[in-house]
């Protein structure tokens, strides 16, 4: 009686009066489909169609055998998830995460005093400082030197020129504000004298008296940093790309529901940001890990819920103004505004500015509006002349073509007739014999 080989791979009939050791050629192994390949954990090969998978040969010699393969255990599906029991009795009870309701019932006050969390700092981040460090060091020892004879002062609108320690004595006049170019018109925005002339923008005295500064001020800039997260059954992570951060100046907080961020990268950027947390966090257990790639903040969830966004849906993140503290505390010391300004200071048009009355603003608005009309009307002739231009090319052009056509004509009609008044040639020769 035959019967049926069940070893995988195999599945011919066989004679058990005739099975051997050798008469089966089967895989062992279980089936792989991995990345839309198919194959066998025993053997290499691996196909894409599922036909060729079945029909890949067996990589083990051994006996038939007609005893069906036990199937894996599966759980009993059943739609009330209360009788489902595993085979000790012990119940399991399925929890989904909390509507926001219960959330905001639970969530303690935001106002509660901060924790700073644990650093990790990893020993690249340590030699990558290091060799910045040595570089920072270097600028310094330049600047330590001293300044070099005839350097110019920094401060905007102070043309004095480094002669000697003399010069450090003298008071500096400057621009504390910003330059500014609108419409024609050029300014400060510290003292807004505005004139249309650069060279008289340029040769206005400064408002403010104060120090020279010979060395560019480097600020410390308040800069958005790409920030991600994504969490797991126990620890959200939060990773800000701030490469090169430097410990020292980093400063992370956290209570249960809110989380304050202060990165240094770069040497002068700075990244702030406060997290309105989705749910409660165990601040004891949350750490801060910072290699020189980036920063990564791993909080441990207070309740093993999952979270359906970072922050808490009512919190709307507000845009902090740049710190700057020593900047506003200079800019507050130096910045005593000059109003006594000679006549020269003040150019013709700033003359004309300096009643902003309805009759000024109407005649500037009418030679405004004619200057466009005049500027409209140039440009409408300069069209004008280029469209004409371009129809005489046009117009040359055919003509060249129509007599080039005409001489082509011409040529042909000489050839024929004086291929016709050519005498035959055997003619010729039949009278000469």
């Amino acid at each position: 009686m035959a019967l049926l080989c069940y070893n995988k791979g195999c599945g011919e009939k066989f004679d058990p009066d005739k099975n051997k050791d050798d008469s089966c050629l089967f895989h062992p192994g279980v089936p792989i489909f991995h990345d839309a390949l198919k194959g066998w954990s025993c053997c290499k090969k691996r196909t894409t169609d599922f036909s060729e998978f079945l029909s890949i040969e067996g990589c083990t010699r051994g006996r038939h055998s007609n005893v069906k393969p036990q199937e894996p255990l599966r759980p009993k599906v059943s739609s009330d998830k209360g009788e489902i029991k595993h085979a000790n009795d012990r119940e399991i009870i399925y929890q989904g995460p909390k509507s926001a309701e219960a959330l905001q019932k639970e969530r303690p006050s935001s106002d509660q005093p901060m924790t700073k969390l644990p650093h990790k700092v990893s020993a690249s981040l340590i030699q990558a400082l290091e060799k910045l460090g040595l570089s920072s060091s270097a600028e310094s020892e330049n600047r330590d030197e001293g300044v070099v004879h005839g350097t110019r002062c920094k401060n905007t609108g102070c043309k004095t020129v480094y002669q000697g320690p003399d010069t450090d004595m003298e008071v500096c006049t400057h621009h504390p504000g910003a330059p500014v170019f609108h419409e024609g018109y050029k300014y400060w925005s510290c003292c807004c004298i505005k004139t249309t002339d650069f060279n008289a923008f340029l040769d206005q005295k400064g408002c403010t008296t104060g120090k020279h500064r010979w060395v560019a001020k480097q600020d410390k800039k308040k800069v958005a940093c790409r920030h991600d997260w994504h969490q797991t059954g126990n620890t959200v992570v939060i990773t800000i790309y701030a490469k090169n951060s430097n410990p020292e100046f980093c400063s992370i907080k956290a209570n249960q529901t809110v989380l304050v961020c202060q990165v240094q990268f770069e040497n002068n950027k700075i990244f702030k940001r406060e997290f309105h947390l989705w749910d409660m966090i165990n601040v004891k257990q949350s750490s801060v890990n910072m290699v020189p790639s980036k920063v990564e903040i791993t909080l441990r969830k207070a309740n093993q819920v999952a979270w359906g966004k970072l922050e808490e849906p009512n919190y709307k993140p507000e845009p902090e103004p740049v710190d700057d503290d020593n900047n506003v505390t200079e800019t507050q010391e130096s910045y005593q505004p000059d109003w006594d300004i000679a006549d020269d200071d003040i150019s013709d048009s700033d003359e004309e500015w300096a009643y902003d009355t309805p009759q000024n603003k109407s005649r500037h608005d009418s030679e405004e509006q004619r200057r466009r009309r005049e500027e409209q009307e140039v440009q409408n002739l300069k069209r004008k002349e280029v469209e004409e231009e371009m129809k005489r090319l046009m117009q040359e052009q055919k003509r060249a073509e129509e007599q080039k056509r005409k001489l082509e004509e011409q040529r042909r009609e000489e050839e024929q007739e004086g291929y016709e008044d050519m005498p035959d040639l055997e003619e010729q020769e039949a009278d000469v014999e």
